[in-house]
């Protein structure tokens, strides 16, 4: 029976290794500069873990195979140099993976997060509330006004608290609940939750960042090709979080500055 059980081990261990290699189940198109060292950090991830995973698979099908038959009075031999020497290798080992998967995405996730957006990156201030996502845009001034949290209601549809009576910069402010960039040019991400922690997923963009209560948090990317694409919470937020999403259009430059005149025009 143990012998049995060590190669159906070895069996599944094989099994789940196939899809990945045959490439069964191929990433959503890549719509962003940074994608393609995304992708690649991703792949070398799963060669680094799926090798180490098969490898310890392996080596455990192997142990039942051979000692699983060993008579109970046969005296047991102790590992060279004891459990101190097991955990320290185990240490090394997993250090050593650890370490590895650091040095093969600095490159990818410093484009993304080590790096400034460039100075005329179209801005975007992204707000996550149960169960929403609410988009800002600064007016022709380029300033976004201030946030007055006590001002912000979801009856009056002041979903950033703005105070456009005193407040200059906020009159020109834009505030929707679609997202809107130009093809082909930097964007820069101001982030901020209303209430609990929330995510900003989109898969072909290879972006997910999580929105933290009371930190304002920054990301920039450049998508590449025009099309509309999902965005979605990834954060347990609450009841309601299945449903939490919006949508980003990627518009030509011509389009999106056709999109905001129209909504400067609903404000």
């Amino acid at each position: 029976m143990a012998k049995l059980f060590a190669v159906t081990i070895i069996i599944i261990a094989i099994a789940s290794a196939v899809p990945i290699v045959m490439h069964t189940w191929e990433p959503p198109k890549d719509i962003s500069v940074h994608g393609k060292l995304i992708d690649e950090q991703f792949s070398e991830t799963m060669v680094e873990a799926g090798a180490c995973f098969l490898a310890a698979q392996l080596i455990l099908g192997f142990f039942i195979w051979k000692f699983s038959d060993r008579p109970r009075e046969e005296k047991i031999k102790s590992f060279p140099g004891g459990a101190r020497g097991l955990v320290a290798a185990a240490v090394i080992i997993v250090g050593a993976e650890v370490m590895a998967l650091g040095a093969f995405g600095t490159k990818a996730w410093a484009s993304i997060y080590f790096t400034p957006p460039a100075p005329d990156a179209t801005q975007v201030q992204v707000q996550a509330g149960q169960f929403a996502f609410y988009f800002r845009y600064p007016g022709p001034d380029g300033k976004f006004g201030p946030i007055h949290p006590e001002q912000i209601s979801e009856a009056t549809e002041n979903f950033y608290g703005l105070e456009t009576t005193h407040d200059q910069d906020s009159k020109d402010d834009i505030v929707t609940a679609e997202m809107a960039v130009p093809v082909n040019r930097d964007v820069h991400l101001l982030m901020h939750a209303k209430d609990v922690g929330h995510s900003f997923f989109v898969r072909e963009l290879r972006i997910q960042q999580d929105f933290v209560p009371g930190l304002d948090l920054s990301v920039h990317f450049t998508p590449t090709e025009i099309g509309r694409y999902e965005i979605v919470c990834t954060q347990l937020c609450g009841l309601g979080h299945y449903n939490m999403k919006a949508y980003l259009d990627v518009m030509s430059q011509q389009d999106f500055d056709a999109w905001l005149k129209k909504q400067a025009a609903l404000q």
